[in-house]
């Protein structure tokens, strides 16, 4: 690889990894960049007590930032290399990228020009179902990465799953912290580089059957023009084990499923809630009859007619979150 090619590029690949989802917007990750590779590290002063017990949505959050650095660098041109937990002694470093001699990874490069459009809609969608060939990819683009993708397109299915998370989203409300955490993430500062803003956040009309795990206030976000059914599907990511490689993987996943579905003209909006609760994720496993372990629900569907543009949400420049050389 020439040094024209590798001069900045990591720098320029971490800038659009900033661009991944995470769970509130609180971009819990860090950085430290060298010449030929670039460390991956969690932010534990960013983690969520209350929302997130165990962690799962950091690590997730982590792995779709990953995903995102990786499909950056091939679309900028470069071949890399991904060590995962390369240190045991600091389990908080999730991977070293290394830029490595060869031609870049074509499917990744295929979703760079997704980086900058994807963006989480939290409106309702279209009455138009997802095509059967749209759902297929995104299944295939989550196994290449080990995670099982499940679309929810049975009814008795989805009547015993939105039961399931109906139940857990009443039992969060009363968990130490966690309206706080909301409240802290929803309700920024103006000027703030994190957290969900109200112009991301739709218009509670009641013209439609909102899911119960829309968990974040009323906001100022159009919803888009007409009434009728949402035709929009949920996607659950599952991994064979629950530990935090298949936590990271399920991030990884997260974005190539997310990514993809925007190349597809799909509109998405991660579900984390739907696992953030033990009863929750226990009950999914029952509802869908899977052995593997529910690692993020996933909603998406075509854009509602009329539904206006959705502005980016705000993200920390990239020098609040490089470590030091």
């Amino acid at each position: 690889m020439s040094t024209d090619v590798t001069a900045g590029l990591l720098e320029r690949a971490v800038q659009l990894a900033l661009r991944a989802p995470s769970v509130h917007n609180t971009q819990p990750w860090r950085w430290r960049l060298r010449a030929r590779e670039v460390e991956l590290h969690a932010d534990p002063a960013r983690h969520l007590p209350g929302t997130d017990p165990d962690r799962r949505d950091l690590v997730i959050s982590c792995g779709a930032a990953l995903h995102h650095l990786r499909v950056a660098a091939a679309g900028f041109g470069g071949a890399v290399e991904i060590d995962r937990f390369p240190d045991p002694d600091h389990l908080w470093h999730l991977a070293t990228v290394r830029l490595v001699d060869g031609q870049p990874d074509r499917a990744a490069a295929a979703l760079f020009g997704q980086l900058a459009r994807r963006h989480t809609d939290r409106r309702r969608y279209s009455p138009e179902p997802v095509p059967a060939a749209h759902v297929a990819a995104l299944v295939e683009r989550a196994g290449e990465l080990g995670v099982v993708a499940v679309p929810v397109t049975d009814s008795a299915v989805l009547t015993r799953m939105t039961d399931v998370l109906g139940r857990a989203a009443r039992e969060q409300r009363h968990e130490p912290g966690y309206l706080a955490e909301l409240l802290m993430w929803t309700r920024r500062y103006a000027d703030a580089a994190d957290g969900v803003p109200p112009t991301a956040v739709p218009v509670r009309t009641g013209q439609w059957d909102e899911p119960e795990l829309q968990r974040f206030p009323s906001g100022t976000l159009s919803p888009g023009r007409g009434l009728g059914p949402d035709g929009g599907l949920l996607m659950v990511l599952a991994t064979p084990e629950d530990d935090l490689a298949a936590r990271l993987a399920a991030g990884e996943a997260t974005s190539a499923v997310l990514l993809t579905a925007t190349r597809g003209g799909l509109a998405t909006d991660p579900l984390s809630q739907a696992v953030e609760m033990p009863t929750a994720r226990e009950g999914l496993r029952s509802a869908l009859r899977i052995a593997e372990h529910p690692q993020l629900v996933i909603r998406l569907g075509f854009p509602a007619p009329g539904a206006p543009p959705l502005e980016p949400t705000p993200r920390r420049p990239l020098r609040s979150v490089l470590l030091h050389p």
